[in-house]
């Protein structure tokens, strides 16, 4: 397989992806105070919004690199 078809798949699942999943979270531990050996963290969520454009134009675009891939 070419690279350039195999590049247009992925692009083309990394979009389906971003469509379905809207986004990804992820948790990072902060301290809140230290006294001593005694600690306390919070964990804080975090989340990132994806476009549902954003899934749309990688799908295009994995398409069109799958069929220029084809073409030559």
């Amino acid at each position: 397989m070419k690279g350039t078809v195999l590049a247009g798949i992925l692009l083309a699942v990394l979009g389906c992806a971003a469509l379905v999943y809207q986004g990804f979270t992820y948790t990072t531990h902060k301290t809140v105070f230290q006294v001593g050996p005694v600690t306390a963290t919070e964990r804080v969520h975090h989340s990132v919004p994806l476009s549902p454009i954003l899934g749309v134009a990688a799908i295009l675009g994995g398409l069109a690199l799958v069929y220029v891939g084809r073409k030559n």
